[in-house]
């Protein structure tokens, strides 16, 4: 099996008002990931991409939602959700 790279594996932090409350409160991050990638390699992407460490990791798997313009109809497309907690004094900046 070939490894992935950090860039692989994270595709993109989800910035809502939520998940910048939680960064605030919690030193937690949330970012959309590859939907085949475990918390093992989730951990090592995001140590790797920017430099801090890692406590804990949780995942989630989105469903898509059925959507409809007019009489077509079609549905989003499956994705996966990773929160990462970091170290107390760590941070992630994004802008």
């Amino acid at each position: 099996m070939r490894t992935k790279s950090p860039q692989e594996v994270v595709i993109r932090p989800l910035i809502t008002e939520k998940t910048l409350r939680i960064a605030e409160r919690e030193n937690s991050y949330t970012f959309q990931v590859l939907r085949t990638a475990n918390k093992v390699q989730v951990r090592d992407a995001i140590e790797r991409l920017f430099d801090v460490s890692v406590v804990g990791v949780r995942t989630q798997n989105m469903i898509g939602k059925f959507r409809r313009v007019g009489r077509s109809s079609g549905a989003t497309p499956n994705w996966k959700k990773a929160v990462v907690k970091v170290k107390e004094g760590d941070t992630i900046e994004f802008y």
